[in-house]
């Protein structure tokens, strides 16, 4: 059995910082803010004694994964467990408004990322940071670990013109970060002067995959079922950008793609030209249940990943997208906005962060030379800001 690491919510108790005793503490909380023990944040916080609880904040999905599909807006209420009132981030604001700060007076953040720049609830952090600037409320994160590890980054770096709900500032698409680190790079580049205190993890090692920590895993989102599911997600996200389904209404989200008109063997024949590393695609017809092509069967395949360490999500997704892009020009088609509430950005350019990405495939470049202009971009934010806000070994 792998040693048991300890979460910040796991460790508030002990660290609660003293000039935030008997505070009246706001909590963003989603499923999966579990302790080590199963008991969701909700719960272990409520029955804290240096401090009182007096609202919730949910992101994207709801406290406790109330909205099961995607970009599916929900509005607050009172939970009935606790009688406190629920306030809505993925609604009509993201951002919390002075009215839902004015009982509170130190905000708590648990939540689970999964070490992907387009998952939103980096950017819900973001966004709970620069409200509590203005309000000058301070914010703890209770930090979690990076699922998919934190010493692995890949993919461009988000360009300034490209911002969205999907990415509001510089990060690679896998950052190798975790939320607390996320948040010093935040609050030491954006939000100067926000009071911000991160409760670390004890035991947490960079190199862990989710499943070495001995924690419980909860879905974080309803189509973020299992470490698999992260482990493929910072490529294969990129395909809500398009006219291919990302595999969503299937049981295996974003490891099963494909789209009414390929043929799965003439895909995987020309996959196989690129020789990617760790992962073998399984060709297979599907009927997605809801989304993209509900009720339409689909050729397409799943993929496996048979070496992490070596297994590349972004490059693997890039080779998909150019394959696809060749054999089928007539089928294939990028999403038209709105997306995350972009309303004239194209999808994919705000996932990918860029347009260059999107221009290289639609002209032919070859998938070394994208990745080598990703990988500069990538090694420059590494050395230059990323390792700054390192807090684990």
């Amino acid at each position: 059995m792998p040693t048991i690491v300890k979460t910040g919510l796991d460790r508030v108790s002990a660290l609660w910082p003293k000039a935030f005793s008997r505070a009246e503490v706001g909590l963003v909380v989603h499923p999966a803010s579990l302790s080590n023990r199963f008991v969701h944040s909700s719960d272990f916080l409520s029955k804290s004694r240096k401090f009182r609880l007096r609202a919730f904040f949910g992101p994207q999905h709801g406290i406790r994964g109330e909205t099961q599909d995607n970009m599916i807006e929900w509005s607050g209420f009172r939970d009935k467990r606790t009688g406190l009132p629920v306030h809505s981030l993925y609604g009509r604001t993201r951002k919390p408004d002075k009215k839902m700060l004015r009982d509170i007076d130190v905000m708590v953040v648990d939540l689970q990322d999964v070490g992907s720049r387009y998952y939103t609830f980096i950017w819900t952090l973001a966004l709970v940071m620069e409200a509590c600037l203005e309000a000058r409320k301070p914010v703890v994160i209770l930090d979690r670990p990076n699922p998919i590890n934190g010493s692995q980054i890949e993919g461009p770096v988000l360009k300034e013109e490209f911002r969205s709900f999907v990415g509001l500032y510089p990060l690679p698409v896998r950052h190798g970060m975790t939320m607390g680190e996320i948040g010093l790079y935040l609050q030491s580049t954006f939000y100067q002067g926000l009071d911000l205190r991160i409760i670390p993890m004890a035991g947490w090692k960079r190199g862990q995959w989710f499943e070495e920590t001995g924690l419980p895993w909860a879905m974080p989102s309803p189509n973020m079922p299992t470490v698999d599911t992260a482990a493929v997600y910072p490529g294969m996200c990129l395909l809500e950008g398009t006219n291919l389904s990302e595999g969503r209404g299937t049981t295996r989200p974003f490891e099963i793609f494909g789209a009414p008109f390929i043929d799965p063997f003439k895909l995987l024949s020309r996959l196989a030209d690129f020789r990617l590393p760790g992962l073998h695609f399984r060709p297979l017809f599907f009927l997605p249940t809801f989304q993209k092509h509900a009720g339409i069967l689909c050729g397409g395949a799943q993929i496996h990943v048979t070496d992490r360490e070596k297994y590349r999500p972004f490059l693997t997704t890039a080779a998909i997208l150019k394959a696809v892009y060749e054999l089928y020009p007539g089928h294939f088609a990028w999403k038209k906005p709105p997306y995350e509430y972009e309303e004239k950005l194209l999808p994919i350019d705000i996932l990918a962060g860029n347009d260059r990405f999107r221009i290289d495939i639609e002209s032919g470049r070859g998938l070394g030379q994208m990745q080598a202009w990703w990988n500069a971009e990538l090694t420059g934010f590494d050395r230059s800001v990323r390792r700054n806000y390192l807090i684990y070994s």
